[in-house]
């Protein structure tokens, strides 16, 4: 299934699983038959399985999720942002599937580990779930990507094992979202339920397992399903008022609203787990050896910065959705028209990224921000979408669209007047409320709109040119439908492209 799975293999047997913390333990590391013997070895074994993630959530993933949308575009030379992909030319699909795969290789992996270890149950219990609810992200992450994918559990322990997970074809999303909900369903409630910042050393946990089974529940139109989660995950996360809107910049890390974040790091001259998201995100080119952007001094993001072209937002977002001088409390974050008191110099209509993604103090292209991923404010606007989905209960749909509202300043939602426009107006406060956290493509596509809706309001020409329907979902690799013997296919694509 994936580009020498022959060396990812390997890579598992020789057990060279990097771990996370600089503290670790690894005198233990020798061979598989005296691996998974004691905690901190199954420990191990798990942090293998957040690696994939950095190299996955990079400024081009970004672009691929939230640039190429309604709400935002970038002009840039990465060919991502004006769509210029095919099976022959994945461009960041290669890594988002390479990566998908290898993690859910490292969690297959440890799953199987932790399951025949010498533990007891009850320390098998937690983890076992953390195991369980990264592969379900890496299949969330997948199938939100690609559409259909290959699904499978097992751990790849001989060549006919993976002959056969090699030759496997697309499996229909909904039955993989619907056996991992399943299978959440089953063990997250046995978890500890505490928000995911009161968890050490910022491990996934129970938080993250409710809003994957909700997100996962809401793609197959299972809304009772995905209002129950959201339940329990209001039990843990109470009322959206005692969290700041500041909370939401990516500098300020596993804050307590936060459900799931990227995690990285930066030292000069020590710890170094960055990404890149940053450089595009910065208010145009800083003049050299200075700490001017754009006609401003801005000393929080310092003179070492290495600026990239930005993104910018559509007008349809910040004329129409979220205007400078509307009252949203969020637009100072979202978007930037000056600093400090300052306007920028090139400002018109259109401003800057905003402070939510800057990183301070950038040094050249490593970003030691976390990323936003999941958040509580996220789950509650889904709880509104589930009732409105649902058609039966529209008080409560307001109820839930207004947290966020009322949070950002904005009062609340009119009234209720048909289904139609109360769903328009939670797609409008999801983009309002989520910008740049990874998922409005996603969204779009979940709804039915991503086509109609980017072609209509992108603010990229080339964009506008290359997108086709077919572009909804990334293509899988024209190597990897090789690699499988042809059992994958990309027949979405065939109609445009024959390359």
């Amino acid at each position: 299934m994936k580009k020498r799975i022959n060396w990812l293999i390997t890579l598992l047997s020789m057990f060279t699983l990097v771990a996370c913390s600089l503290e670790e333990e690894t005198s233990s590391f020798s061979t598989p038959n005296n691996f998974y013997q004691t905690k901190a070895q199954c420990l191990s074994a798990l942090n293998s399985c957040y690696i994939p993630l950095n190299g996955t959530y990079n400024y081009t993933f970004f672009i691929a999720t939230e640039a190429c949308t309604d709400i935002m575009y970038i002009n840039s030379g990465t060919l991502d942002s004006r769509l210029d992909i095919s099976p022959a030319k994945p461009r960041h699909g290669e890594t988002v599937w390479t990566n998908g795969y290898k993690g859910v290789m490292y969690c297959n992996a440890a799953i199987h580990g932790i399951e025949n270890s010498p533990l007891t149950e009850d320390e098998k219990l937690s983890l076992l779930g953390e195991g369980k609810i990264m592969r379900a992200f890496y299949y969330y992450l997948l199938t939100s990507f690609f559409g259909d994918v290959p699904f499978y559990t097992e751990h790849v322990k001989d060549v006919e094992t993976q002959q056969k997970i090699g030759h496997l074809g697309r499996m229909s999303a909904v039955e993989t979202r619907n056996y991992l909900i399943k299978e959440l369903s089953e063990v997250v409630p046995l978890m500890e339920q505490v928000r995911s910042s009161e968890i050490a050393s910022n491990r996934t946990g129970a938080a993250t397992g409710w809003m994957l089974i909700a997100k996962m529940a809401m793609w197959n139109k299972e809304w009772d399903i995905a209002l129950n989660a959201i339940s329990k995950l209001e039990d843990i996360y109470g009322d959206l008022s005692q969290y700041s809107l500041e909370d939401v910049m990516f500098r300020n890390k596993n804050t307590p609203e936060s459900i799931f974040e990227i995690q990285h790091s930066y030292v000069t001259g020590g710890l170094n787990y960055t990404s890149n998201l940053a450089c595009i995100c910065m208010p145009v080119t800083r003049r050299a050896g200075t700490c001017e952007y754009d006609g401003v001094e801005i000393p929080e993001l310092g003179n070492q910065s290495t600026c990239w072209t930005p993104w910018r937002p559509t007008d349809y977002f910040c004329q129409n959705l979220q205007t400078k001088a509307g009252g949203d409390l969020r637009a100072q974050y979202n978007m930037a028209w000056e600093y400090n008191g300052h306007a920028f110099k090139s400002i018109s209509t259109t401003p800057w990224p905003g402070p939510k993604f800057w990183c301070p103090y950038l040094d050249s292209s490593r970003d030691g921000n976390n990323y936003k991923v999941f958040r509580y404010a996220d789950a509650l606007l889904m709880k509104a979408e589930c009732y409105c989905q649902k058609e039966q209960d529209p008080d409560m749909a307001i109820k839930y669209l207004n947290m966020t509202r009322n949070r950002a300043g904005i009062g609340d939602y009119p009234k209720f007047r048909s289904w139609a426009r109360l769903m328009d107006e939670i797609q409008k406060e999801r983009g309002r409320e989520l910008i740049g956290e990874f998922q409005r493509k996603f969204d779009l596509v979940r709804w039915g709109i991503w086509y109609t809706q980017t072609y209509d309001n992108t603010g990229s020409p080339s964009l506008k040119e290359n997108i086709r329907p077919c572009h909804e979902y990334y293509p899988i690799p024209d190597t990897q439908v090789v690699y499988s013997g042809y059992a994958l296919d990309n027949k979405a694509y065939e109609a445009y492209y024959r390359d």
